[in-house]
Formats: structure tokens, sequence, C-alpha cells
């Protein structure tokens, strides 16, 4: 199954006709059958999340996505919002683990608890949170984990979680450098490429060829 990962910033910048805009781009893709990865970084407390979660999960959001990017920086537990809704309505949170720009190292690499480094805890609390919603699966949060930066290496199959793998391509990350971080679940892994695709455009057939010739390339590596 294909999946698309509109990044809502470049709608919302055009006011009340980009979000229509990204309205009708969701609801035709859910209608060819490609999942929806609703790139909104998201993130707040209380019933602040409660309306984005309203507004972006579940049957009958506005904006209906099969997962949502979010940022953990005001604590995973204010995310509580978001991961009712998307456990309920079998979606999936994605959590900013470790991106791919060099500006999030000095913080997501900073040393927390036990000196282990705060993308490690989110981790390890991700693997709990799934673990206690889905004893026997792949829980409702995910993480968003960029293969631009490969070490150290991060234990992320213990989070029973989905991986969202941006930074292909322009950001200089391979398909061998996603199947090299992912390698302990490669099943798991969505990997992401957007500008070195939209490169190929706007010409139809161009993207079409590039897409498949990517996601061909994807599958070989990761054993899919």
């Amino acid at each position: 199954m294909g999946l698309v990962k509109p990044q809502s910033a470049f709608y919302e910048r055009h006011g009340w006709r980009g979000i229509r805009t990204l309205g009708r781009l969701i609801a035709d893709a859910r209608s060819a059958g490609l999942l929806v990865v609703l790139d909104v970084k998201r993130g707040d407390v209380g019933t602040t999340n409660d309306a984005y979660a309203d507004a972006f999960l579940g049957p009958g959001a506005p904006l209906e996505a099969d997962a949502v990017t979010v940022h953990p920086y005001l604590g995973l537990a204010a995310l509580a919002p978001f991961v009712a809704r998307a456990h309920e309505a079998g979606s999936s949170v994605l959590v900013v683990t470790r991106s791919t720009n060099p500006e999030g190292r000095w913080l997501q690499a900073s040393r927390a608890e036990f000196g282990r480094s705060v993308e490690e805890v989110l981790l390890t609390e991700i693997g709990k949170w799934n673990a206690a919603l889905e004893p026997e699966g792949i829980g409702p949060v995910g993480a968003v984990v960029g293969p631009t930066h490969l070490k150290p290496e991060l234990d992320l199959a213990a989070a029973r979680g989905m991986f969202l793998a941006p930074g292909v391509g322009a950001q200089e990350a391979t398909p061998a450098d996603v199947a090299r971080v992912f390698a302990a679940c490669p099943d798991r892994v969505m990997p992401s490429a957007s500008r070195s695709l939209l490169a190929d455009g706007p010409d139809v057939g161009r993207l079409r060829d590039t897409a498949a010739a990517m996601a061909a390339e994807f599958r070989r590596v990761l054993g899919a």
C-alpha cells in the first residue's frame, strides 16, 4: 500500500483556501487507497491537544489522516489525547524523536535520566505506552526517526510502533541508510522522499516512474 505525506504548513499559508485544498487532497488520497501521513508537528497540552486530535484523527475529523506527526517537548504524557483518539481509530501518532536537521542533535542527543539520551528515553516511553495499549501487537504511538543520523544506534524494535523515516534524497539519506537504521524492524518503517521526488515534476508520467522506481528500491533493501 502506498502513502502520501502532505506538509500542512504549505497549505495553511494560503488560509482557508489552502485548508480546503488540503482537505480535498486527503479525501482523494484515501479514496484511492493511499495512507495519509499528515505532517503537522503539533503538540501542546490539555484541551488544545484535544482539539488538535479532533481535527486530524478518527472518523468525522475535518482533516482525517491515518497518522500525524507531533512534538513531545511539553512532555510525552501531554500527547494522551492524540494517542487515545489514534488508538480508537486505528491510526498512529508519530512522535518526533530523531529529526533530520542538524540543529536538533544538541537537544535530542542530550543526556537525560540515568545517562540516556532524550531520544532514547522517548523510545523507551513510547514502548511502554504501546505495550499497555496493545500487549500483543504494534501500538498507536510511533516515532519520526531520520536516517540521516546513523549514530548512536537506537533500539527501535522495542518501541513497538511504526516509524516515519524522512530525509531520503534531498537530505542525502539513501535507501541503504534506511535499511541499516531499521534493520531490526524493516516491516514497520515508512520511508519518505519529497523534494527529490518532486524534482521530476510536474510531468505526471515522470513522477509516477520515479516514485515506482524508488518504491521498488525500498522493497528490495527492506526485504518487503
